[in-house]
């Protein structure tokens, strides 16, 4: 069976002249190095479900290379919103300061918290995400995917069937004739380009791994963002109702598990900062001033600016967030409690 790997350039929404050309560096690199197939599709983010780029990367079998404008945590999880689902591949082309947050959120994980992924089934496979703001270099991210595909022989099956009308390289799904001499491993690249133009997105990306699903997404949006599946496990149901350029409810969720890929704050966008153990200050981390609002509050007011701009009343911190807070009021006291309250009943 052929050994091949698949490799996603997702491209910058900006049409950046440099941008661009670090793209089509990159791909110029692969068609030299036999064995691997690129796609080539618009900005991962603001392709539709019911799209030919989104039917196209659907039809990937085997673990695959994305490479994006995007972080890794925003790149992984839009594809799984599109049941584009696999393992987290490791990448070793990343900056000091992602090695150092992957290292704080895996010592941070000694809360043991049951996670929406714990009981989702994901599909057999590796997704390895490179991010292209990590270097300049084509030769960086060329070189990291012949490790990975050194690491990982992969199958790809038919994409040509989708980006070319029927016509695609041969393999044992649809070529009963097929051998691992014919499109194999040692054949030259092939090259799929997906060309259309839908606009720019803006909506949630919810991080599984981290999302205990609590709720406080659903509690707080009151544009209808959010659903439940079958199961009763938090999704983003209706993404177009999102409001283009507000990222509140990724403030408000405690376990940091929402993403807006296109914030300029990089902790929103999809960063590793906010890791699990939360012992950063999250009104700092979303940019809140030393001495202002908190997350929650910069998050009811960004809240309310949409509600009025929808002809809607403004709510404040009535709704929502004031569920966490009654939460945390009917928690048992323990000793630290009782001294505080003795403290305070002395009027120092």
């Amino acid at each position: 069976m052929a050994k091949r790997i698949s490799v996603v350039v997702s491209q910058s929404p900006s049409k950046n002249p440099a941008k661009r050309k670090l793209e089509e560096d990159i791909v110029a690199g692969l068609l030299f190095e036999n064995g691997i197939d690129v796609t080539i599709v618009p900005n991962l983010y603001d392709i539709k479900p019911e799209s030919t780029g989104m039917l196209a990367l659907q039809q990937i079998a085997g673990n695959v290379v994305v490479v994006s404008w995007l972080f890794e945590r925003a790149a992984h999880w839009i594809l799984d919103r599109n049941t584009i689902t696999g393992h987290v591949g490791e990448v070793l082309l990343k900056n000091e300061e992602e090695e150092d947050d992957a290292e704080a959120e895996h010592a941070g994980d000694e809360d043991e918290k049951d996670r929406v992924i714990d009981s989702r089934s994901l599909k057999n496979r590796k997704i390895y995400c490179l991010d292209l703001k990590i270097s300049n270099r084509a030769e960086d991210f060329i070189e990291e995917v012949k490790r990975i595909h050194q690491e990982n022989a992969v199958q790809i099956v038919g994409l040509g069937d989708i980006i070319n009308g029927g016509t695609s390289m041969p393999t044992p799904a649809n070529d009963p004739n097929f051998s691992p001499e014919e499109g194999g491993i040692d054949q030259p690249s092939i090259v799929n380009r997906v060309e259309e133009s839908g606009g720019r997105r803006w909506y949630p990306v919810i991080d599984y791994s981290r999302c205990t699903n609590c709720m406080e997404c659903i509690d707080f949006c009151l544009f209808g963002v959010y659903g439940v599946d079958a199961v009763d496990t938090i999704l983003v149901e209706q993404p177009d109702n999102c409001r283009k350029g507000c990222p509140a409810c990724s403030r408000v969720c405690p376990e940091n598990a929402i993403m807006f890929p296109q914030h300029k704050t990089p902790a929103i966008a999809g960063s590793s900062d906010g890791v699990a153990s939360m012992k950063i200050d999250l009104s700092q981390l979303f940019g809140a001033p030393a001495e202002g609002k908190s997350a929650e509050e910069i998050a009811a007011l960004e809240r309310d600016e949409q509600l009025v701009a929808a002809g809607r009343d403004a709510v404040g911190m009535t709704v929502g967030i004031p569920r966490r807070q009654d939460d945390k009021s009917k928690q048992t006291k323990d000793d630290l409690d009782d001294l505080v309250d003795q403290l305070n009943d002395l009027d120092i």
